[in-house]
């Protein structure tokens, strides 16, 4: 009964249609030889769950690592139709001579596929390629496919290179983690795509921060000489229209992230111009009103308001209080009585009563490390004094920066809270890779955008079959077929014609 469900499963998922042609009977091997060793593993696995149900995990198991076999095999006979079809076709590949055929090795997320193509010579512009490669957009000398390569990179983003090579695909093969190091290294990543209908909004909102990763080299080990300069700030910017408020949890409306390394002056400009240049193409100025910048108040992000005539830096709540704290703390039973009164010179927008209040603090601090900490806090305060008054004088809930909880959660989480060492390109290349997911956007097309099109070929036509064709091949495939052809048939897409057609208009150098 387990044989005889199993090879019509088998056979059902995988015949081809009465439509194939003389090229060669579709899968026929990988159908035959699941059905005669297939079928076989698969009934004993169920066989010995049978004799004891309690092994359900091991049946899960065997099943596993049994039916990917199938699925590599469907593969690796898909590939080889088509180069079957370049060699024997010329019309398919006008001007290109075939030169020999080799066998090769890819691996994909489902496993290690092993195959045979055809290298061909151009005899007019003296090129040699293996044309199936170019049909299947793969690079020279690629050994690891899109899917896998996105595997690698989902894993990476979230623990480690070591690990990510291990997950290149289900089965048991793996990469190295220098292998997913240099992958992560060459990435380029796409500008962030405006929305697809202008918004309306009065108010945007963009909170601002920065990560400390420390190097373990710059560009190559031993790089890094003293005076030590050990650490990277990857910045972060996330762009939000309004903030919902639901009991304990805080949700930011529509957000937006951009960030990596982009060090210097230029590097900051170029960031905060990808920012502007989004909010500009996303969102109606002629609504917008104000975009309010949270921040710590460092010069970069200070940059940023200055860049939009709409803009105005916010210094953010976490850092005012994080100083005013700072400066009291060690006041004991008169502290709060202190912070009261550098609150009260904040919201009177009074500065110079805040700067008094200040003073009196330090008059009455006789530790000199606290009297540091004391001048600090104030020339903080009194140094960003006009982005305190901007919140003030908004009086808008929603300037509430989150940045650094975002900082914890997007980049310290992979590249600064344990004990790791990262290259510069390694850190803004991680950093980039943390924010195209923050976004949502597929890891598969980050793959595919590292690629290069390759030209088509102009001109191609479809070919086309005649009735009378199809039923002769029809007539070659049962015979072909044997028993399987009066099984009931469920086609597999891309026929046979369809596969010519696909190679006349993906063929290039005609």
């Amino acid at each position: 009964a387990y044989e005889m469900r199993l090879s019509l499963v088998g056979a059902e998922m995988c015949i081809r249609d009465s439509q194939q042609s003389k090229e060669g009977a579709f899968m026929i091997n990988s159908i035959q030889h699941f059905q005669e060793q297939g079928v076989k593993n698969l009934t004993e696995i169920f066989s010995h769950y049978t004799d004891d149900l309690t092994k359900f995990a091991e049946m899960v198991y065997g099943v596993t690592k049994e039916v990917p076999k199938l699925g590599l095999s469907l593969i690796e006979e898909e590939l080889e139709s088509y180069d079957e079809l370049l060699r024997k076709r010329q019309d398919l590949r006008k001007g290109w001579y075939i030169e020999r055929r080799d066998e090769t090795k890819l691996l994909t997320s489902l496993g290690e596929i092993c195959y045979s193509r055809t290298y061909f010579h151009n005899k007019e512009t003296g090129e040699y390629c293996y044309l199936l490669d170019r049909l299947m957009g793969l690079e020279s000398h690629a050994r690891i496919s899109e899917d896998a390569e996105a595997r690698i990179l989902e894993e990476a983003v979230e623990s480690s290179y070591r690990k990510g090579g291990i997950n290149a695909c289900i089965g048991e093969q793996e990469v190295s983690k220098e292998t997913v190091m240099n992958k992560l290294h060459t990435l380029e990543f796409p500008l962030l795509e405006p929305l697809k209908e202008k918004r309306r909004v009065s108010r945007l909102y963009i909170d601002a921060d920065e990560d400390h990763v420390s190097l373990q080299y710059l560009e190559k080990k031993g790089d890094i000489k003293k005076p030590r300069v050990n650490t990277v700030m990857p910045k972060l910017i996330y762009v939000y229209e309004d903030v919902n408020f639901d009991g304990s949890k805080h949700e930011l409306v529509n957000c937006h992230y951009f960030g990596g390394d982009y060090a210097g002056t230029e590097g900051t400009k170029e960031l905060w111009q990808e920012v502007f240049d989004f909010i500009t193409e996303s969102y109606d100025e002629e609504v917008l009103e104000k975009i309010y910048i949270n921040g710590d108040g460092a010069d970069w992000i200070r940059t940023g308001a200055g860049m939009h005539a709409k803009a105005r830096f916010v210094l953010d709540r976490f850092h005012m209080h994080k100083y005013i704290i700072s400066a009291t703390s060690h006041l004991k039973d008169s502290a709060q009585d202190a912070r009261s009164e550098i609150y009260r010179a904040i919201n009177g927008k009074r500065k110079w009563a805040a700067e008094e209040a200040f003073d009196k603090i330090l008059h009455v601090t006789e530790n000199e490390t606290k009297a540091k900490a004391v001048e600090s806090a104030k020339n903080y305060i009194l140094g960003n004094w006009a982005g305190i008054m901007e919140s003030v004088r908004a009086k808008d809930k929603s300037l509430q920066c989150s940045a650094e909880g975002h900082v914890s959660h997007i980049y310290s989480d992979r590249m600064s809270s344990r004990p790791l060492g990262w290259s510069r390109t390694g850190a803004d290349k991680m950093a980039r890779l943390r924010i195209y997911r923050q976004n949502k956007r597929d890891i598969l097309e980050l793959v595919r955008y590292q690629k290069k099109e390759l030209p088509l070929a102009a001109g191609a036509e479809e070919v086309i079959y005649s009735a009378t064709q199809m039923l002769a091949a029809e007539r070659r495939n049962k015979n072909r077929l044997g028993k399987l052809a009066d099984m009931p048939v469920y086609s597999i897409p891309y026929p046979q014609i369809k596969k010519i057609a696909a190679l006349k208009n993906h063929i290039w150098g005609l």
